[in-house]
């Protein structure tokens, strides 16, 4: 039996899990902190050669400060063995890899868009300090035990010279992601990082690889001179929008592609969801019971009421589509008692128009379509709405996370438990220009604006088309807003 790696005594009980080129990854026991890591080390015959062992130690020191950052794989210790083999230790990740999701073919379209959602956080992130991955690829993307992506092996590739096709081990698993300049041997930017992940979208849409051939030297060589080819040709499925996307992703010139890997993801995610049809009848999922209290401010209580417009859960941007309901008045200038019950169900909305009260009790019923389900009503007293403050985020609890427990709150309809959490996840999540800052801006506008608030609610949902671009769903709530909230300051 090969013995194992001369790590420090905390790290016991080491177990290869992997071997490739660049070097192997144990799984082991930290007994200092009693939990399980991943350690990889460098192969020897990078190790034995000064440049590559101190640029590997350089680059991992780098990639250890983005532990913290969204979707990105924590790194907890970095050093070398007694045998001078240099090794990172790093969060362990136990359920896959998005490549193991591919052996079957392309994926179920918002379950590709969360993920890539994820990812290019996560590489978005690395750029913002610096970092170049240079290894974008499926098996680089790790499935946690949660169901949500981690970029890994962030500044491996360019210690050990990733950016060329002679160095050893390194262009079989990796060709299939290559940008034109890596394949050339040229200057590496984060814009290799975005044809990278381009790449990756169009395999997890279509099932294959945008240049896939026989063999690695060939598939190279299309990457630098072929135009990339349709993917609805390759998926009759996919709108046919989606080609100049792929083809701005996959450009040949670094300086033609996205600005960001957000930007192609956004690009990709509206497309899809204009291409749906309109459901005449979806299904809508477990019994549930929402009680939607629509809000008043005691001194309009007189008046009126210009239509209940109310929010109850933001399915937009929030990954995997999920269920929203929305209350929204019929027609600009009406103080009648109508309203369209609007219902949202991966991406595909129908209307029902039911008497609006004080409070809507929606009861959902497994296996009953839209057009089946009946509304009920009962009048409650007047409520009036506290402002919820964002409190200090909980220790180890990222801003994601907390975005994540919000929109779950939002989909049961609790608005007022909703709140304080996403207040939490905007303010860890503030001046990242990442797609979950945008996710979070946007989910705590609808929650403010859900119990009544005006304050910030036309900000939030700024900053959020600020970094993913312009969205109709954020145009929908920004009327909404605009209509209650100027109306209530004229009073």
């Amino acid at each position: 039996m090969t013995a194992g790696p001369s790590l420090p005594a905390r790290y016991t009980v080491p177990e290869l899990i992997a071997h490739g080129g660049m070097g192997d990854v144990y799984r082991a026991t930290d007994e200092t902190l009693d939990r399980t890591v991943a350690i990889k080390l460098l192969a020897e015959r990078y190790a034995r050669q000064d440049e590559f062992h101190e640029r590997f130690l350089r680059e991992a020191r780098l990639a250890a400060s983005l532990s913290g950052e969204p979707s990105v794989v924590a790194i907890h210790d970095v050093g070398e063995t007694e045998d001078g083999l240099p090794f990172i230790v790093m969060e362990y990740v136990p359920d896959g890899t998005v490549a193991d999701h591919l052996r079957s073919g392309p994926l179920e379209q918002e379950h590709a868009l969360r993920w890539l959602s994820q990812a290019a956080a996560g590489i978005d992130a690395a750029h913002r300090r610096g970092i170049i991955h240079r290894d974008v690829k499926p098996a680089n993307l790790l499935i946690a035990a949660d169901g949500t992506v981690r970029v890994s092996d962030f500044g491996i590739a360019r210690a050990a010279g990733h950016d060329t096709l002679t160095a050893a081990g390194t262009v079989l698993g990796s060709s299939g992601y290559m940008a034109p300049e890596q394949a050339r041997g040229q200057a590496i930017t984060p814009a290799t990082d975005r044809y990278a992940l381009a790449c990756v979208a169009f395999e997890c849409l279509t099932g294959r690889r945008p240049f896939e051939r026989e063999n690695v030297t060939a598939e190279a060589a299309a990457h630098a001179n072929e135009e990339p080819p349709s993917a609805r040709e390759l998926t009759p499925s996919l709108p046919r929008a989606l080609d100049p996307i792929f083809a701005r992703g996959l450009a040949k010139s670094p300086d033609d592609r996205f600005e960001s890997c957000a930007e192609l993801v956004s690009h990709l995610r509206r497309t899809l969801a204009d291409d749906r049809p309109p459901a005449a009848a979806p299904v809508i999922p477990t019994p549930m019971a929402t009680t939607v209290e629509a809000p008043r401010v005691v001194h309009h209580a007189t008046r009126p009421r210009r239509g209940a417009v109310l929010l109850v859960a933001a399915a937009l941007l929030a990954a995997g589509g999920g269920l929203a309901w929305a209350l929204t008045s019929v027609g600009d200038d009406s103080d009648g008692s109508t309203v369209v019950l609007t219902e949202t169900l991966q991406g595909e909305t129908v209307e029902r128009t039911v008497t609006e009260s004080d409070t809507v009790e929606v009861t959902q019923t497994e296996q009953v379509t839209a057009d089946e389900t009946t509304t009920e009503e009962t009048t409650t007293e007047e409520t009036t709405t506290e402002e919820t403050t964002a409190e200090a985020p909980p220790a180890g609890v990222s801003g994601v996370q907390l975005n994540d427990r919000g929109f779950a709150l939002l989909q049961q309809g609790d608005v007022d438990g909703a709140l304080p959490v996403l207040e939490q996840a905007v303010a860890a999540l503030s001046g990242s220009a990442t797609i979950a800052e945008a996710y979070a801006s946007y989910n705590l506008a609808t929650a403010r604006f859900g119990v009544g608030r005006c304050d910030g609610v036309l900000d939030l949902l700024d900053r959020s088309q600020q970094v993913q671009g312009e969205r109709k769903e954020i145009d929908r709530l920004r009327r909404q807003v605009e209509r209650r909230c100027s109306a209530e300051s004229d009073d």
